[in-house]
């Protein structure tokens, strides 16, 4: 399976990719499609801070990949008419990292912290001060005659967004004066995304068609659009440059993502566990040998969506299929299969055997 096949409906972006997707993107809260609560939620906390002249709280923002908070970081940077720095979890590898971004801040500026949960401890633990008091305290040499100088920082507002909520130790989580959790949108939420993309590429885009682009887009608007330029490159070359439904569904069905949003590696998982398995019970190490892929691709990448979506469940004992995905991949359940629903999850060992039978009891 190529690299090109798995990434089209991969909710990750690739470097390249995000240079298209800045064009795309809402520049106000007014222009951001879904996420009604959130938005309403910010608007809040971004109207009261900016009438008492100071920097609101700080945010952090948790979710999928692909939901929208990049777009939504640089919204508040936008509604607060304020600087937006950039930085990432796993680019801060020490505390001096993190203090050489938070000294050169100005006031009011917006810090925006990608995967903050992949940030260094000792970062970490500087970032709780510098968050609550707007200090950080440099350490000055080595050894018994280390040195801690506290150093002033300009108030800031931090914009933390991490696909890991759980992963977050609760004295960062806390220091966070508003959270907001981004879910899937729905299909009319992704056509109106859709037909908005369009109009700024410049294609004509017919409802059918983006209705049946949004189907197939697993509720994130990153592979909405993302399918939406794939079939704009069909059409461009094998029609009319008109984006209709006859062309969405020949599109898509070359680039081999189905009715429901499956790509090659989400379908190879679903045979497998199917035909090799029998449904299941199937460890992840053994699903993964057999479709010739690593325990962390299957996990990471087709399991969530086909959890999900209520193909496959999870369960102490191993992967079990459900009798959607039978029916999906268009295959008679045997007799004895175990369905997802069916499984038991009480407990991952079973009872050991008890004493053998020694005839009815006669007491």
């Amino acid at each position: 399976m190529g690299e090109h096949d798995r990434d089209l409906v991969s909710p990750e972006a690739e470097v390249d990719e995000r240079v298209i997707e800045s064009a795309l993107r809402p520049k106000n809260l007014d222009d951001f499609v879904g996420q009604e609560r959130v938005r309403e939620q910010l608007s809040l906390v971004l109207r009261s801070a900016m009438r008492r002249g100071r920097a609101p709280d700080h945010v952090l923002m948790s979710g999928g990949p692909g939901l929208g908070k990049t777009t939504l970081a640089m919204i508040i940077a936008a509604e607060l008419g304020a600087p937006l720095r950039i930085t990432s979890g796993p680019a801060i590898e020490r505390s001096g990292d993190l203090a050489a971004v938070l000294s050169t801040l100005h006031e009011g500026e917006v810090l925006f912290l990608d995967e903050i949960h992949r940030m260094a401890r000792p970062a970490e633990e500087m970032l709780y001060v510098a968050m609550e008091d707007f200090r950080v305290d440099v350490v000055v040499g080595k050894g018994p005659g280390a040195t801690a100088i506290p150093l002033d920082i300009a108030p800031f507002t931090l914009v933390g967004a991490t696909t890991r909520a759980g992963m977050l130790p609760a004295p960062l989580r806390d220091r966070f004066g508003f959270t907001a959790h981004m879910d899937f949108y729905r299909p009319e939420e992704l056509e109106r995304i859709l037909n908005r993309s369009a109009g700024l590429l410049g294609v004509e885009l017919t409802r059918e068609a983006a209705e049946e682009v949004a189907g197939r887009s697993r509720g994130t608007p990153r592979i909405a659009n993302r399918l939406l330029r794939r079939v704009r490159d069909y059409a461009e070359v094998r029609g009319d440059g008109r984006l209709g439904i006859d062309t969405a569904r020949a599109a898509l069905t070359l680039y081999e993502v189905d009715e429901e949003g499956l790509d090659r590696l989400d379908r190879a998982v679903l045979r497998a566990l199917l035909k090799s398995f029998r449904g299941g019970p199937v460890g992840l190490s053994t699903l993964a040998v057999s479709v010739g892929e690593e325990p962390e691709t299957v996990e990471v990448v087709a399991e969530p969506f086909l959890v999900r979506s209520g193909f496959i469940a999870r369960t102490p004992r191993g992967r079990v299929a459900t009798p959607e995905a039978w029916t999906h991949m268009g295959l008679v359940p045997p007799p004895d299969a175990v369905y997802g629903a069916m499984a038991p999850v009480e407990s991952a060992v079973p009872e050991p055997p008890g004493p053998p039978s020694r005839g009815p009891d006669r007491h």
